[in-house]
């Protein structure tokens, strides 16, 4: 029944986010992209984004749980060949809106864009820290399976498609808006070597990181796995 209300709820946001969204731009070709990763919701025109949508819920903890107990456990691949320019971001999802400007709106709250769809005022919450932001230039959009993470856990075998499809999936909960100060600490650290200073969102945080890794089919590290366990736990206090 909780999976159901899961999946019921997630139907429900998207379709919401759809239908609260609107534009006059036409709405170009989309990119093939691997079956996991659904179209981009389109940000909305200049003016005030007065809806909060908040990245995609993750699975509840059961399912986490079982979808962290499907993962390949193996030791972390090497970085040789790595660098992010191999995971194009962040590119156009509407006119001239791309990928950071669509979440800064849609993880913001009484968010304002000019234009070229720019985020010249509003306010964030990091989810990570709690702190409160009042300009765009004080938010990072997060990759919650930071890119070099999924490379040394798999990405290293994707083509250039999957690998920008990866980063920028607005889709599921692999992107969200924080502090720049706590994603640049962050860094591309697993959760057994970093977890958000906010106790609090340990639980949503290991729920959004295994189900990224399930969909993308990416390995984790025996330590983080162990820790992933540790942070669901959290879920049920």
């Amino acid at each position: 029944m909780r999976r159901n209300r899961w999946r019921l709820a997630a139907t429900a946001a998207t379709a919401l986010c759809l239908t609260a969204v609107t534009t006059t731009t036409a709405v170009p070709a989309a990119p093939a992209v691997p079956a996991a990763v659904p179209a981009a919701v389109p940000a909305a025109p200049a003016g005030v984004h007065p809806l909060r949508r908040d990245m995609p819920e993750p699975p509840p903890s059961d399912v986490a749980r079982e979808e962290l107990a499907g993962l390949t456990v193996e030791a972390a691949h090497s970085m040789n060949g790595y660098s992010r320019a191999k995971f194009p971001h962040w590119v156009k999802q509407m006119g001239t809106c791309d990928t950071r400007e669509v979440v800064l709106a849609r993880d913001g709250r009484d968010v304002h864009t000019d234009g070229e769809c720019r985020a010249v005022s509003g306010q964030w919450t990091s989810a990570y820290d709690g702190k409160l932001l009042t300009a765009a230039g004080q938010v990072d959009i997060d990759h919650m399976v930071p890119l070099a993470n999924a490379w040394r856990s798999g990405a290293d075998t994707w083509d250039t498609a999957r690998r920008k499809a990866f980063a920028n999936d607005l889709g599921h909960s692999q992107l969200i808006a924080v502090s720049a100060s706590s994603n640049r600490s962050k860094g591309d650290q697993s959760p057994d070597q970093w977890r958000p200073p906010l106790s609090s969102y340990w639980c949503t945080y290991s729920r959004a990181w295994t189900h990224v890794k399930h969909l993308y089919k990416l390995s984790v590290t025996q330590p983080e796995q162990e820790m992933l366990n540790t942070m669901l736990n959290t879920c049920d206090q």
